[in-house]
């Protein structure tokens, strides 16, 4: 198989994708995440010192939730959770790229202010209108994500198929508008990363299909990002089975989604998926 290479500028990181893919660890600052793992910024610390120790080559960390009917964090609270985990991490030695996710352009100004190098916007910066130029100024990495709606109405917004709609058209087309707005703004395209949004305002079948389909997402030309760590999809699949028992189920996605052209798979479990995207990368990339 042939290796398409594309470089993803993050601030003072460049990551050379192609080679391998990067294992993005997620640090949830936060009550109330879906995966119960939510906890208090010193324990945030701790867990990602502990993912980058097991192989993590970029953290990933959020203060609200962003599960279907979650309600939106105010401000301060939300930055009350996330800059210390960003402070911290770098005070303790973290030298891997940390990413701020949030769809709030203050929470992105001020993290990157504290030293995160990635904005990643799960409403493909829609949401706040000065994101893109906190963005362009930031001179980060910046991950857009497709989603339906909002986290506090998506739900579940496609319960029936649809033959006649096509969901990988519809995330091409939402990225195209992201890279005109994202151009104009100022931001350069190697700072600029995609994600097709599993699990947010899909179907099961919706989202197998970004996974299916993967080569032609990969084929916009930018550096893709899979989230498929512990969703409800694979819950669906496997009999309803609970959060704490979808890690092999979400490896089979993760392998697949690297065969399908990932470059980055952001995990819950970064020991045990670092082992699948090894094994899968000597399988897939040259």
């Amino acid at each position: 198989m042939n290796v398409s290479m594309k470089k993803w500028h993050c601030g003072r990181y460049q990551l050379d994708l192609g080679r391998k893919t990067y294992v993005m660890g997620i640090v949830n600052a936060t009550p109330d995440s879906f995966s119960g793992d939510g906890i208090s910024p010193i324990k945030a610390i701790e867990r990602g010192l502990r993912m980058i120790d097991n192989g993590a080559h970029i953290l990933d960390i959020g203060g609200e939730s962003t599960r279907p009917g979650s309600e939106p964090v105010p401000l301060e609270e939300e930055l009350k959770r996330v800059l210390p985990v960003v402070e911290g991490l770098l005070a303790a030695g973290a030298d891997v790229p940390l990413s701020i996710d949030t769809t709030k352009s203050e929470v992105a100004r001020l993290a990157v202010e504290a030293g995160a190098t990635i904005i990643n916007d799960i409403s493909g910066a829609t949401f706040d209108p000065k994101m893109l130029e906190i963005c362009a100024q930031s001179k980060c990495g910046v991950a857009l994500m497709h989603l339906r709606g909002t986290p506090q109405t998506m739900g579940w917004s496609r319960q029936t198929d649809d033959a006649q709609h096509d969901v990988v058209s519809e995330v091409l087309h939402f990225w195209t508008q992201c890279l005109a707005a994202a151009r104009a703004a100022g931001i350069e395209d190697e700072r600029l990363c995609f994600d097709a949004g599993f699990g947010f305002g899909k179907s099961v079948e919706e989202n197998l299909e970004l996974i299916r389909r993967g080569r032609k997402l990969a084929a916009f030309g930018f550096p893709t990002l899979s989230g498929t760590s512990r969703k409800s999809t694979v819950g669906r699949i496997l009999d309803g089975a609970p959060v704490e028992e979808r890690l092999f189920g979400t490896a089979s996605l993760v392998a697949l989604a690297i065969q399908n052209g990932a470059d980055i798979v952001r995990v819950h479990d970064v020991k045990e998926i670092s082992q699948v995207a090894r094994v899968a990368d000597a399988v897939c990339r040259n």
